[in-house]
This record gives C-alpha cells, structure tokens and sequence, in this order.
C-alpha cells in the first residue's frame, strides 16, 4: 500500500499517518483508538487511548484502572491533528464501535467487528457512509450463513427439557457472546436461574449496572456431595473452563458451545461438543456481502479472516477492494 495513503498497515496495526494514531494495535503505541473491549483488540500498555466509555470501563475492569497513560471518552466527533473522528455502533458486544474518520477529503469508516443481526446486549449496527470501507472477513466464505439465534436457544430449551436430570454446560466467551445467550434465553421466556461461572461475574455485573437486564445470575459453585443440585440447569462459562476439573463437577453435563464456527462440525467434534449452537456476533456471507453494496464505498479494504472470497467477489461486481494482512486478530477471541 502506498505510503501516502490515508491508512496504513504497521506490525503495531493500522496507522493513520495525518491523525497520527493507530487503530486497535496489537503493540503498545503512543495513541491508539480502539473498537471494542476483546483482547485482540483493546491491549494494555498504550499512551493515550481513545474509545467509547463503555469499552474504556470494560478495558480498565480486565487490566486495570492504569491500562493506558491516558484515556478520552469518543463523545460525537473528534478532531485529532487533521483528522475528525466518530464513533458509531457495531453491534458486536457492548461499547462497540465502528470508527469514522475524515481525512484528505475521503470518509474512512473502521469497522472492527461487527454484525447486522439485532443484539440485546449492546447498542445495533448502524450504517456508516464512506469512500472506503475497512471490514472484517471472519466468516467471509458463502457457506458461512447464520440461524436465527433464536431457533438455536430453541434448540438448547429443547434439550433441557429432554434431559432434565443432565447440567446443561454452555461455552460462551466471558465478553459479548455470555451475556447475549443470557438474553436470547431471557427472550425465549427462560426465567429459571441461570449459573455463570467465576469468570464472567465482573462482566455480567458491568451489563447489569449498564441497564441490560440479565435476570437471576448466581454462582456455578457446587458443594461437596451436591451435584445433582445442579441437574436441568443451565451454567455458561468461559470455554477455558471445560478443559479444567471445573467442568466435571456437573452431573453428566451436556457440553454446548455458542460460536459462529459451530457451523463447522470438525470444530465441534474437536472441542467434544455435543450440542453446537451457532451464535455469531460478526457478519456472515450475506451480511457482508449487504453491507458492501448498500454502502457502496469506492473501495474495500479486508482484513483478519478469510479475504480471498470476499476479493473475488468483489472483483466479479465490478468494486474494487485490496487485502490488508493484519496480523494479531483472531476469530472469536475472549
């Protein structure tokens, strides 16, 4: 990519030279603006951070309160050197955002993670204009079309019914995805206690103080001699947890995972699941494919996931689009 360009791909992660600052780097930098709280985007150890507050509150709960030498809540757009910036919704997990800026004439809109499908959770996916567009690619493959989340917490009410006397164990990473199968099942009219694990207690407590109302959470600890007080339950935890001894305290738990990859069934056999739920909180195929061509950008930049396909049909509807080669992103991260 040209050095002159408005953006530009660094080992520490995007750069833009005019503003210059870094987008979601994976490296300490002296001003980073961050997208969203998961930990292959928001790292500790930068100068001066820019976010939204609730993923600078988000941040500070996992490293903190001393994450960043300093920090700016985005509230409505921001000039940094010559550079406006705005934040918008992302829908991905809570203070979420995808990151505008205006620079040398163009509208660049960041999008970091992201998905259209409505989340109770966090605030929605909104459109953003812009003359360039910097999208994720994690599930860009035309196979990779999502349920309705719905009918997969349809599958795990089903499953409770059917097993009664079995723990219903769901992996669910401690930001975004846990509190969003809490409120699916919420949605569903599942009102029973749900049990949550150790480590997504501060996260589960911060949505509450943040309005989203997660209903009656208590602890998934269990007392000698009482396993079976835990039978027809269902427990969410981070997946780091089924590979522990914490997991073999349940009575012959039914082992779920909520993820987009799912959809994979090698992914699930490997992670020994029984019950797959497939729950993205990214664009699928179509989703990506909608965004591109209401927003229309002159061009389409991809970066961390699968580019290749979302290149070729770029190319193929006459748009023009390039890869980015981020390192340091990963699929569904913690």
């Amino acid at each position: 990519m040209q050095t002159d360009a408005p953006l530009i791909p660094r080992p520490e992660g995007l750069y833009c030279p005019e503003g210059d600052f870094h987008i979601d780097p994976v490296r300490p930098v002296a001003r980073a603006l961050i997208t969203h709280g998961h930990a292959d985007h928001a790292r500790a150890g930068h100068g001066a951070v820019m976010a939204t507050r609730q993923t600078l509150d988000i941040m500070a709960l996992r490293y903190g309160a001393d994450f960043a030498a300093s920090r700016q809540i985005a509230d409505g757009p921001t000039r940094i050197n010559g550079v406006t910036v705005a934040f918008h919704p992302a829908g991905h997990v809570l203070g979420s955002a995808q990151i505008a800026l205006a620079t040398r004439g163009q509208r660049i809109t960041i999008t970091g993670d992201y998905t259209r499908t409505p989340n109770a959770a966090c605030a929605q996916w909104q459109p953003v204009p812009c003359d360039i567009l910097v999208t994720e690619a994690t599930f860009a493959l035309p196979v990779f079309r999502h349920p309705d989340p719905m009918e997969e917490i349809a599958k795990l009410l089903a499953s409770v019914r059917a097993f009664p006397d079995r723990a219903h164990l769901v992996g669910a990473y401690a930001l975004g995805k846990a509190q969003r199968v809490i409120m699916l099942l919420r949605a569903a009219g599942y009102d029973a206690p749900i049990y949550i694990h150790g480590a997504l207690q501060k996260l589960c407590d911060y949505h509450i103080a943040e309005g989203i109302a997660l209903g009656d959470l208590r602890p998934a600890t269990v007392a000698r001699g009482r396993k079976g007080d835990f039978a027809g339950a269902i427990i969410l935890a981070p997946p780091s947890a089924f590979a522990a001894t914490w997991a073999q305290r349940f009575p012959d738990p039914v082992i779920a995972f909520a993820s987009g990859w799912m959809q994979v069934r090698a992914r699930a056999r490997q992670r020994g699941v029984e019950l797959p739920l497939v729950i993205s909180d990214h664009v699928d195929w179509p989703q990506l494919t909608q965004t591109i061509t209401e927003l229309d950008p002159a061009e389409t930049w991809v970066t961390h996931g699968r580019e290749d396909a979302i290149l070729r049909w770029c190319a193929l509807t006459g748009r023009a689009a390039r890869p980015l080669a981020l390192v340091g992103y990963e699929d569904e991260p913690e």
